[in-house]
Order: structure tokens, then sequence, then C-alpha cells
């Protein structure tokens, strides 16, 4: 009997210890989502290396500097990018307002033409979306976009747009903030439509982001000192704009740098070709079931010369399909 005893009360002490160390090996991992091969040993060597004291990769803190591009890098931007979504809902809500705004294509976003305001071009969708909001301050703008987020829903998945981030992105972002990084967001996006929801979402604060911006005045309302928006393009910050824009914006080149499409490419040579230790990555929509997949033909998001370069760079290429375990913190509807 005491034997029996025994033998039940150390089974009970390995199954605790199996526990314990189950439990140690879940919060060791600070990228849990991201399946164990090339792509996370990419990663966890890299920081190992620019953070290891005396070694011969190591970076100081204040150059640890990653850049991320927003739509399709951060959160989903099938089949049209939020943004794109909320100018064209912003033209509808308010068309006696934008009716007499100069954009060749205002036309089509009177009609909720998604796919001719996507084949316009950047340029196009930029003049579109001053149409939508020219003389609003920057603080009604804030509120606009912010209203706009907490009802509007991606069309396929059907959940909140800030929904709709990559589980495995976001825990890359903490994981290098742990480890001393700053990480800033450079999308070819508006500036100040991120910076709307980057701190909350992605623990990015909105200086820390940098994007396309239109001209601001500054004019006195009801006594009250105000920053108008203008019906002027400031600069656009995609393809070669994204490596100026960083440099205008930060003074330093970063050392590791996360995009998915060839609007990242310049932006990718630029940070990797500096010396010493430095990542490039690319996520590529392989996953047609639990996202989407495209590459070298989209309209949106298209990945092709970045994606023939990645190789010859020795850029990481991410398969949202294979390296990825989960995708967003909720599952998809199939």
């Amino acid at each position: 009997m005491e034997i029996k005893k025994t033998s039940a009360h150390v089974l009970f002490l390995l199954c605790l210890l199996f526990l314990a160390m189950s439990a140690a090996r879940a919060q060791s991992d600070p990228l849990p989502s991201w399946n164990a091969g090339e792509a996370k040993e990419n990663i966890v060597k890299f920081v190992s290396a620019v953070t290891k004291v005396g070694g011969p990769d190591y970076v100081p803190p204040p150059e640890r500097i990653a850049v991320f591009d927003n739509d399709g890098t951060l959160w989903s931007e099938h089949p049209a990018s939020v943004e794109t979504r909320f100018v064209l809902d912003q033209i509808q809500a308010h068309r006696p307002r934008v009716i007499k705004a100069k954009s060749r294509i205002l036309p089509a976003a009177l009609r909720n033409d998604v796919d001719t305001v996507l084949e316009a071009g950047e340029l196009a969708f930029v003049e579109l979306t001053m149409a939508a909001h020219v003389d609003r301050t920057t603080d009604e703008f804030d509120k606009v976009v912010k209203d706009w987020l907490a009802t509007a829903k991606h069309p396929y998945f059907r959940r909140p747009y800030t929904d709709c981030t990559y589980q495995p992105m976001l825990e890359l972002m903490s994981y290098l903030r742990a480890n001393g990084f700053r990480t800033f967001i450079v999308s070819g996006g508006g500036a100040d439509f991120m910076r709307c929801f980057s701190e909350p979402l992605y623990g990015v604060p909105p200086e820390q982001v940098i994007g396309s911006v239109i001209k601001l005045r500054f004019e006195q309302r009801d006594g009250t000192p105000v920053l108008v928006r203008m019906p002027k393009i400031n600069f656009v910050d995609n393809k070669a704009g994204k490596p100026v824009g960083i440099f205008e914006h930060i003074g330093r080149r970063p050392i590791a740098a996360f995009g998915n499409s060839d609007g990242d490419l310049e932006m990718l040579q630029w940070v990797t070709s500096g010396p010493g230790a430095r990542l490039g990555l690319i996520v590529h929509h392989d996953d047609a079931e639990r996202e989407f997949a495209y590459d070298r033909s989209s309209r949106v998001g298209k990945l092709d010369r970045a994606l023939a370069e990645a190789k010859t760079r020795k850029w990481t290429i991410v398969s949202m399909k294979n390296d990825w375990n989960k995708i967003f913190s909720f599952s998809p509807p199939y």
C-alpha cells in the first residue's frame, strides 16, 4: 500500500513539473504565434546579436530603430485598405460638402466605385482624401477617424478593422521594444489617420508615425488657435519617399525594416544597406484560407520587385501560411 502511495505521489510531482516546464517555455517564447523555422530564427538571432554587449554586432539602444509599413504588414489591406474605405465612407456621408472638390476620381468615389479609385493611383487618392476633409481642424479630423473606427467593420472578417491586426507582428513589435528598440510606422497612408490609433493598437506613439501628409495652416476660430487641413499635398511617403521621410523624421538610419509590398522596396534597400547587422523582412500573403493570397499581380499591396530582390539581398520572407500558427487574435470565418 505504501509503495502505491509513493508511486502516485511521484507521478503527481512529475505532472506538476511538466506543467511548470510547459508554462516556463510558453513565457520564455516572445513570439508564440510564430512557428519554428528560418523566419523566427532570423529574428531571434538578429535581436540577440545586436543586444549582446561586447559582441561584434552590438548596437547601442539609441541606434536600435525598427521601421514597419502599416497596410498589409501590421493589419489587413484587402480587398481595399482601411483608409480607402474610410475616405469613401466620408465622401458618401458628406456629399454636399465635397461635390465641388477638385479631384478627377471624385465621380467614382461618389458612386462608391472602389475599383476605379484603386486603379487611379496614390496621388489621385491623396486628392480624394483632401476633398473629404479640407478645412477640417486637426482635432475635428481626429474625432472623425476615431468615431468611424468605433463602428466600421471589415467586409470579409465582419470584425472591427482594429481587430484585423496581425498577432505575430504585434508580438514582434513588443519583442523588439522589450530589447531596447524604438518602433516606428512608415506608411504611404496618411500620418494624421494612423496617429489616431497607432498607440492603442500598436503601442507606437503618434510622434513615431511617418506617413503621407497634407499642408496645414494656423488660424484662430472663435478665439481658439487651431491647425486646419489644406487641399495641398505636402509629402507622399511611399516607395522612394519612405527613406526620405525616415531620415527627415528620425535623423538616423534604422537597423531593421518590415514591409510587404513593392511600396516598401526602397525602404528595405536603404535600411539593410547600412553597416553592421541588419534585418529586412517581407510579409508574404500566401494564405488564402485564413486571410488572402496575393503578390505579383495584385492591385493592392503588389509584391513583385521586392520579392525577387529579397533573395539576392538575403531579406527574410515570411510565409503567412507556413510561418504563422495564428494570424489574428480571432478565428476568421472560413
